[in-house]
């Protein structure tokens, strides 16, 4: 919540737009950092593809062929746009740092069942529960393919007590990942330019050896200089655009 703070609501939900969600729905106050806003499971494929793809927006397909009993091809549809920078929502970085941290979720955290069902350790994702266990999701990725489960019902009711994202809607995400991954080998992403690996984390580069942070947007990029006083990297702080010379403590 001060991450979003310091940001600001405007910033957060305009970003939320770029990666696919409808920013109407996202909560205009500080709850948004808790997951007060909705979306539908194809607004959240959509938003995890940038994930997938490195940080470019990738638009979602719900029926990419269709053909008879034959073989013909009835309908196909049309190629995906290539992606390019007039396309990235996230940095690089960004995008390859929250893969590493998603990748983690489905090896030690809540998920962790996904790498230890398929054997593979190049999928990320993220259960999710809402209050009274009302949904359940998982959202999870491989660099070729992005998959949603949501499980709940029509008419908004528990799903019961105990029920969370990781025991309902991760068994079939799991299910269909080992479809569709057949055959896939393991994705293994080059680190891009100006990411070091230190003291068992990813870490700009520039702010490797700590320093003050005045502000980063969504896409990576510093807005403002760093006094020139050196800070841990546990302590530094996210400051506002417009503060004062001296950071605020």
């Amino acid at each position: 919540m001060r991450l979003l703070q310091q940001l600001g609501l405007g910033e957060a939900r305009a970003a939320l737009a770029r990666f696919g969600l409808d920013a109407g729905r996202q909560s205009a106050n500080l709850t948004l950092a808790l997951g007060s806003g909705s979306a539908t499971p194809m607004q959240m494929a959509a938003a995890y593809g940038v994930l997938a793809s490195g940080g470019h927006k990738v638009d979602p397909v719900l029926i990419e062929r269709i053909a008879d009993a034959k073989g013909q091809v009835l309908f196909q549809a049309p190629p995906a746009a290539t992606p390019g920078e007039a396309r990235r929502v996230l940095s690089e970085r960004n995008a390859f740092v929250m893969t590493s941290l998603l990748q983690q979720v489905t090896k030690t955290g809540t998920a962790a069942r996904a790498q230890a069902a398929l054997g593979r350790p190049d999928i990320g994702g993220k259960t999710g529960t809402t209050d009274d266990a009302m949904d359940a999701w998982f959202a999870g990725y491989h660099a070729s393919v992005v998959a949603v489960v949501w499980i709940g019902h029509s008419e908004p009711r528990s799903l019961g007590q105990g029920e969370s994202g990781g025991g309902l809607a991760l068994p079939a995400w799991i299910d269909y990942m080992r479809f569709a991954l057949a055959g896939t080998g393991v994705a293994e992403a080059a680190t891009p330019t100006g990411l070091v690996w230190q003291g068992d984390d990813w870490l700009y580069e520039e702010w490797a050896a700590g320093g003050w942070i005045r502000h980063i947007g969504v896409d990576g990029l510093v807005r403002a200089g760093a006094p020139a006083a050196p800070a841990s990297s546990a302590s530094a702080a996210l400051e506002p655009e417009a503060a004062a010379s001296e950071p605020r403590r």
